[in-house]
């Protein structure tokens, strides 16, 4: 059902020149298949194949990525307009790394040429580590060279997904902050967006550096710009561009309802941002920036459960597999649903001690790990100070102030038991009322439950109506899923899938799509719920209604009691969905 005509051949040069002389396509597109996608398209258009074919490459042209993907030359690029990048150099042989490494000053993070995902980069702070990590850099790279750079580990990571076409209209879809200091590869870090601990004057800083990188690149289409801001001074340092969708472009589409891989088609096909029409209003063009009023958390989700004797360190080299994003009007709110969401089998920040690891909390917090918000938690709530925790993990005291404001809460619980007061206050911050229950030690809630209301994603604040119902839940008082016009067709509400894991992966999302679109034909209004933005089931076109919520009892039961389905498909939702049943 997807195209006219499917290959199903290895992703190499060779099968794709036999494809294309057999298809004679007039023209390819590349930047929508990640990494992998890029590379091809470049090494075709390198050996002079594209042209002697007399295929052209939609999108951003081959000198373009050329100068995004090429740390050399996009190191010249980012030179001529003065944007800052981190002092580094490329080596081809451990030597080479190590003089490098003399020149520029330890620590440095070694990153391979044209690999995905960080793989065979990583950090050495000496010369010893060095020669290992260099070695292992060169053998992961197609063409045996790595970058070493300066670490500036301790700043702040923020990325711009931005969107340019082909006449030059420029604009940021979507900004977005590391919870994690650099150091952490964004992959395997828990992002928010919009940024929340910019002032005015660094956002609109790197929001200009980002828009003329991609002018100056010469990007046509989705573009990603990563960026390391000093948090003591107005320094800040380009890291990386990657001219193609990538992880965050998805979490930037699912976030702001903005469909960064349809509209990067639309232009690479000729068309300009202000012809393309914003499906979700169908009033405004895509070169309206979108406006959240809204928080967006992303939370990883890792294998490590699968492999007990993995390291669970953190760095550059991504290590999960998947992830879950949850939309809520405060930080707290997003971060208690993507917590519940990631299914590690919490409800809440606070983590059961691993008996066998008898560290103190400092030391603990020294780790860079998959527990790291977890311990951040259980130290605020033993007492530590923020400026301590701050000093140790680099994390911004604006995160940390939060979850600061969270461990208080819970101790305020455990003292005065669950008043009608602290119970208003925890469903703003998003605790389920069982776990409320749990933490206070009462045996039924102090008033009659709270229902949860659901509000909208319509990417402009709400200066427009919203076409597609795109809802996510909060504790306020006006609903506007309950006001959305039905049609009257009895509803099925279907689950997805949550995270990509190990065992669970695109194949239930994809299942769960096909029973959405065959229960349409079958006449019923279909709902879905699901928290993964990586799937077809989360785009806003696949169902009639999409909640984009946690897979957990209670915020199920809560879009029930609105949606009031004749049944639920559990069949498409994987190991997760049975769960839920």
């Amino acid at each position: 059902a997807m195209a006219d005509e499917i290959y199903l051949e290895p992703l190499t040069t060779e099968t794709i020149k036999r494809i294309i002389k057999k298809e004679k396509p007039d023209s390819l597109l590349a930047g929508l298949g990640g990494q992998t996608g890029l590379t091809l398209a470049m090494q075709l258009d390198k050996e002079g194949f594209l042209e002697e074919q007399g295929v052209r490459l939609l999108g951003t042209d081959a000198k373009a990525i050329s100068r995004a993907e090429d740390r050399e030359l996009f190191k010249e690029a980012m030179a001529e307009i003065g944007q800052p990048v981190i002092a580094s150099d490329i080596a081809e042989t451990v030597e080479g790394a190590l003089e490098v490494a003399e020149r520029i000053g330890y620590p440095v993070i070694v990153r391979p040429a044209f690999t995905l995902g960080g793989a065979g980069g990583g950090a050495a702070a000496n010369e010893a580590e060095l020669r290992v990590i260099a070695q292992t850099g060169l053998d992961a790279s197609p063409i045996t060279q790595i970058l070493v750079e300066r670490a500036i580990f301790g700043w702040k990571e923020i990325e711009f997904e931005t969107m340019r076409d082909g006449v030059g209209n420029v604009i940021a879809v979507c900004s977005m902050e590391n919870f994690d200091p650099v150091g952490v590869h964004t992959g395997d870090s828990i992002v928010v967006a919009p940024t929340q601990t910019l002032a005015d004057k660094e956002f609109q800083m790197l929001r200009k550096a980002s828009l003329d990188i991609i002018t100056h690149l010469g990007i046509v289409g989705g573009c990603n710009v990563q960026l390391a801001l000093n948090p003591d001074s107005f320094e800040y340092a380009v890291i990386e561009v990657n001219p193609r969708v990538s992880r965050s472009s998805a979490l930037a589409s699912k976030a702001t309802g903005y469909p960064i891989a349809k509209i990067t088609t639309k232009i690479a096909l000729g068309y300009t941002l202000d012809e393309i029409k914003n499906d979700i209003t169908g009033k405004t063009c895509a070169c309206f920036e979108p406006t959240l009023d809204y928080i967006v958390v992303k939370m990883p989700k890792w294998p490590f459960d699968k492999f007990a004797d993995a390291s669970r360190k953190l760095g550059t080299q991504m290590k999960a597999t998947g992830e879950v994003m949850a939309i809520a009007p405060s930080f707290e709110m997003a971060l208690m649903k993507a917590v519940r969401g990631a299914e590690v089998g919490l409800d809440s920040l606070n983590r059961k001690n691993d008996p066998e690891d008898h560290a103190p909390i400092w030391e603990r917090l020294r780790r860079v790990d998959d527990h790291r918000l977890f311990t951040i938690f259980e130290a605020l709530k033993g007492g530590t100070s923020i400026d301590e925790i701050f000093s140790i993990t680099r994390i911004d005291r604006w995160f940390l102030a939060k979850l600061k404001k969270m461990a208080d809460f819970e101790k305020a619980l455990e003292k005065d038991s669950l008043t009608v007061e602290h119970y208003e206050t925890g469903k703003k911050m998003g605790y389920p009322d069982d776990t409320l229950k749990r933490l206070s030690g009462a045996a039924a809630l102090p008033c009659e439950k709270k229902d949860a209301v659901y509000k909208m994603v319509d990417t402009c604040g709400a200066e427009f109506d919203a076409e597609t119902p795109y809802f996510y839940s909060t504790f306020d008082k006006f609903c506007e899923s309950r006001t959305f016009p039905r049609s009257g067709k009895p509803v099925i509400m279907v689950l997805g899938s949550g995270p990509i894991r190990i065992g669970q992966g695109i194949e239930f999302d994809y299942s769960s799509v096909h029973c959405v679109w065959t229960l349409k034909e079958l006449g019923y209004e279909v709902v879905i719920v699901n928290n993964n933005p990586e799937t077809v089931s989360t785009d806003y076109d696949t169902a009639d209604r999409l909640y984009f919520e946690p897979l957990f009892p209670e915020d199920v039961m809560h879009i029930i009691e609105v949606e009031k389905p004749v049944g639920v498909v559990v069949a498409f939702g994987g190991q997760t969905a049975i769960k839920l049943t």
